[in-house]
């Protein structure tokens, strides 16, 4: 992209079965203090449809509604690029809500310090229940693997998330965009972007309120197959695998062995088990101000953990060891 051109900027949001959310999206879209932006909603083959939902925006946004037979949130986000009039385009979940200033941030960024992609952190809104906190908590907390997610450049160059993750149309013609992968898409273009001499970015202060899964059997789901996609991942990009992203896996397998050995040998053994979940417990009350939050995060982190952990083993004996097809280690209907 011609760096002197002015950015026009177009949102692209890939949506299903979710029109409740949508609705608090673009509510926050409206907030805006700057609305110089296109809004592309994709529907990706949802039974339950957003469209009358939108009929609400429609004169306060400039605002354009596609739907499509299912195929995933990546080809649904390539499939609102070829239909955006924007030359950057900016991608967010649906379970996302804006900061009043976020899109001016965004375009104040660009503006002064063009940069080919970008990707921002997310945060629990002050509404948000006490799952979902619990769940922000960790998903972003040093004590889980919150450090290695993406909103962190201290590991390795920058690798942007799609629920909050901007690039240009210069990037979507040279990758031809999102990889037809299920889980781990986001991270997979980042991969390519980076590969193809782009640069990425992380705009700190351009977070997102991410509401995530609203249950604890769905946050498991998701995570299990983000270890899955991790592994998937490593067949596309092997050296994209790092020491540390093993850590959950290590994790699960350590958790386990303590509890047969403390059941074998003495309750001792379940020590550093003990030690780990004051921590969590004191580290996310005093970070959400809440002991109710501290308690239900032991619970969100040992399952982002072992989830984590247990889809990365389940991929690595049928990817590696069976040399099985990329899908075949997920769970069923994972994306509902």
């Amino acid at each position: 992209m011609n760096k002197s051109k002015e950015i026009e900027i177009s949102f692209i949001i890939p949506v299903y079965n979710r029109p409740d959310e949508i609705k608090e999206l673009l509510e926050s879209m409206i907030r805006q203090t700057v609305n110089e932006f296109e809004v592309i909603i994709v529907e990706d083959g949802s039974n339950v449809k957003c469209e009358k939902v939108l009929e609400q925006f429609v004169d306060k946004l400039n605002l354009k509604y596609f739907y499509k037979d299912n195929s995933g949130p990546g080809q649904s986000r390539n499939y609102g690029y070829e239909r955006a009039k924007g030359n950057y385009c900016i991608f967010l979940d649906s379970d996302c809500v804006l900061p009043q200033n976020y899109f001016e941030i965004v375009q104040s960024v660009l503006k002064t310090d063009y940069v080919d992609a970008f990707g921002g952190p997310d945060a629990a809104h002050s509404n948000f229940s006490i799952l979902q906190k619990a769940i922000n908590y960790s998903m972003t907390s040093f004590f889980t693997t919150g450090g290695i997610r993406g909103s962190s450049e201290k590991l390795e160059k920058f690798h942007p998330r799609s629920f909050n993750m901007g690039y240009s149309r210069e990037v979507f013609d040279t990758t031809k965009g999102f990889s037809k992968m299920r889980f781990g898409e986001d991270i997979d273009m980042s991969i390519r972007i980076l590969q193809n001499g782009f640069k990425t970015r992380l705009i700190k202060d351009a977070y997102v309120y991410h509401k995530r899964r609203t249950s604890f059997r769905q946050f498991f789901k998701q995570i299990f197959n983000s270890g899955i996609a991790r592994v998937n991942l490593y067949k596309r990009h092997p050296k994209s695998l790092k020491i540390v992203h093993l850590a959950p896996a290590l994790f699960t397998i350590g958790l386990i062995s303590l509890l047969l050995i403390s059941i074998v040998y003495s309750v001792l053994f379940l020590f550093p088990i003990l030690v780990h979940i004051i921590i969590i417990f004191i580290d996310s009350s005093l970070k959400n101000k809440s002991i109710t939050i501290g308690i239900v995060s032991i619970a969100t982190s040992y399952i982002q953990l072992l989830g984590y952990g247990l889809g990365f083993i389940n991929a690595i004996w049928k990817r590696i060891i069976l040399n099985k097809k990329e899908y075949a280690a997920y769970l069923d209907n994972f994306y509902e």
